[in-house]
């Protein structure tokens, strides 16, 4: 237990360091702006051009400044007429360029050229043609920054998960992001509630059969975060006990060790994106006890690990996307006590968490409501926007499956145009029309199949498997 206690408060050792609790330093307030937040996996990040995130409501722009090898991150607004930045480019001199009228930017927001001025203006030394920067930092493969106050940033913990980075050859960590439409807070919520799994994933990775009285436990809580544990853990005890660890203010996992499986993490990150709107990270480290299913998940490519993993999360999509609608009507985080009922063990987890935000006052926008209009089930279930032109390997993949399904459309083509030709002039070689018709049958299954491959990059199905018809004996 020392070991995670480390992790929710600052020792004297950190104090005399002049490290700074993320939150701030007010014991009864938790500052969201005073925190380190993921923003993107760095090896979906492409060096060449800006990327576009939103952090809190506040839009940034993303780009690798050459000079000093590393991530930097601005403000998406020129100081000029407000453009944003996101839209330009990275020009020769490895400067940010506004799109509107080229105005250059290093990675500390300096304004470097203004192109219409006269020779020997210096409009550019003004403050007002700088861009805020904020601190940025790389740890276990994300990026994160830093939306507070910079001179805090260095003092201040980026929350991190140890496991990870004592990560070797007998673990394999698969992972994937998506930009969900529903809060932050409402998806830590959903993954620290152990109990829904069997129920909302069934047929996914749950199973109604394994539903059961779930005894959660709170073994420490404050302003940092809180720490439990589930004795009897997942699938009626077979897995062995659970432990959940919260960071504050979007770090949460879970942590199994069984003699059958071996060691498995389930790590979230919640990062809040606007009202309504956060992006989740998800990795899940293995340890098998068995060499075979480590080979498995080490040869599966990204990409298809990811289509499987967006399945899941669209399990919980469309009725989350309207839970916290419903919260809001009933009064918000605040009402929580009076909004849900909460009788058993189970819901231990989910009461915790929104007692911190209350007792902390760290709700990420307080007293701004959620859009009026609410998605439509085809919205929640878009797949594209949401993570499949950010992802480096989706993106890739999509591309390459749209090649061979158009190479494979241009050969089925011309084999079906043969056919009749090879009737005309070779009457006799029914052998060779009957491969050649075969061989046009395999390329219209392929083209199909792909067809419908290709489909699960832009979309999921309203369906969930939960709600499909049983087989007859299950």
């Amino acid at each position: 237990m020392s070991q995670t206690s480390s992790l929710l408060t600052t020792d004297i050792d950190d104090v005399s360091l002049g490290v700074i609790p993320a939150g701030g330093n007010q014991p009864n307030r938790f500052d969201v702006l005073e925190a380190w937040y993921p923003v993107h996996y760095v090896q979906d990040l492409d060096k060449s051009v800006p990327t576009k995130f939103t952090l809190l409501g506040r839009d940034i722009v993303i780009w690798w400044d050459n000079s000093s090898e590393s991530w930097s991150v601005l403000e998406d607004k020129c100081p000029h007429r407000l453009a944003p930045l996101s839209e330009g480019r990275i020009n020769e001199d490895g400067l940010l360029e506004c799109p509107y009228h080229g105005w250059t930017f290093t990675n500390s927001g300096e304004c470097q050229t203004i192109p219409q001025q006269v020779a020997g203006g210096q409009a550019e030394s003004s403050k007002r043609a700088c861009v805020k920067s904020l601190p940025t930092s790389v740890h276990q493969g994300l990026l994160f920054v830093y939306p507070g106050k910079a001179e805090n940033a260095v003092k201040t913990k980026v929350p991190l998960v140890d496991a990870l980075a004592e990560i070797s050859n007998d673990w394999v960590c698969i992972d994937t992001f998506r930009d969900l439409p529903y809060d932050a807070l409402t998806l830590l919520e959903n993954v620290l509630d152990a109990s829904h799994v069997p129920f909302t994933h069934h047929r996914s990775v749950g199973n109604r059969a394994n539903a059961a009285p779930v005894e959660l436990e709170v073994v420490e809580s404050g302003k940092q975060g809180f720490t439990g544990k589930w004795e009897e853990g997942p699938r009626r005890g077979t897995l062995g006990r659970q432990d959940t660890t919260f960071i504050a203010p979007g770090l949460m996992w879970h942590d199994i060790t069984s003699k059958q499986f071996g060691r498995t993490l389930t790590v979230v990150y919640a990062t809040p994106i606007r009202k309504g709107e956060c992006r989740l990270f998800a990795r899940f480290p293995f340890k098998f006890a068995s060499p075979f299913p480590k080979l498995v998940f080490k040869i599966t490519p990204r990409w298809y690990s990811h289509i499987g993993q967006n399945s899941v999360l669209e399990d919980d999509q469309i009725f989350l996307h309207f839970q916290e609608r419903y919260l809001q009507g009933l009064g918000g985080s605040e009402n929580y006590a009076k909004a849900f009922y909460l009788p058993t063990a189970a819901d231990r987890f989910v009461t915790e968490l929104r007692r911190w935000v209350n007792e902390y006052a760290a709700e990420p926008f307080p007293g701004e409501a959620l859009p009026q209009t609410s998605k439509t089930r085809e919205q929640l279930m878009e797949r594209y926007h949401s993570h499949t032109e950010k992802c480096g390997s989706c993106r890739q993949a999509l591309a390459r499956i749209k090649k061979i399904r158009t190479g494979i459309g241009f050969v089925g083509v011309m084999i079906w145009a043969l056919i009749p030709l090879l009737n005309t002039f070779i009457p006799s070689s029914t052998t060779n029309i009957a491969i050649a018709s075969f061989g046009f049958l395999v390329l219209v299954i392929t083209w199909f199949q792909l067809g419908k491959l290709e489909r699960k990059f832009y979309e999921g199905r309203l369906v969930p498997p939960r709600n499909l018809a049983e087989k007859q004996g299950k």
